[in-house]
C-alpha cells in the first residue's frame, strides 16, 4: 500500500500548453510505475482558464477538488464544484476548466493507453 498526499506532489507546468487558454499546472498522482490499469493526475487551472475542445480514446473521470468549474460538450455547459464526479464517455467532444473569476482543480482518472485528440486551435 502507498499513501500519496496531493499537497506534497510537485506542481509541474502542463506538457501540452497548446491545449489550454492560460496557465495550468499538473500533479502526477498515480503513473505507470504504480499502476498498469489507470493513471491519476490533478490539473490546476488559473482563474477562468479552460482547455480547448478535445476527445479521448477511452473513458475519462474527473473529480473536482477545488474551486468552481465548467464541463462542456457542443450541446451543454454544466457548472461543477468540489465533490462532483464527471464521467466523460470515450470519443465525446468536450472541454473543462475554471468558471469566470474562479480557480479550479480536478483529478482525472484515465487508462494510461488513452489517446487525446485536440479538436480546437
Amino acid at each position: 500500500m502507498k499513501v500519496i498526499r496531493i499537497a506534497g506532489v510537485k506542481k509541474e507546468p502542463t506538457t501540452v500548453p497548446s491545449l489550454f487558454t492560460g496557465m495550468v499546472s499538473t500533479q502526477t498522482i498515480i503513473d505507470t510505475k504504480l499502476s498498469k490499469k489507470f493513471s491519476i493526475s490533478q490539473v490546476n487551472f488559473g482563474r477562468g482558464v479552460r482547455n480547448k475542445f478535445h476527445k479521448h480514446s477511452t473513458e475519462q473521470i474527473l473529480i473536482v477538488t477545488e474551486g468552481k468549474g465548467i464541463v462542456a460538450t457542443e450541446n451543454e455547459e454544466i457548472t461543477v464544484g468540489v465533490g462532483d464526479v464527471i464521467h466523460i464517455p470515450a470519443g465525446e467532444k468536450h472541454w473543462h476548466g475554471a468558471a469566470k473569476g474562479s480557480t479550479f482543480s480536478h483529478l482525472y482518472v484515465i487508462p494510461p493507453n488513452s489517446k487525446m485528440t485536440q479538436l480546437e486551435d
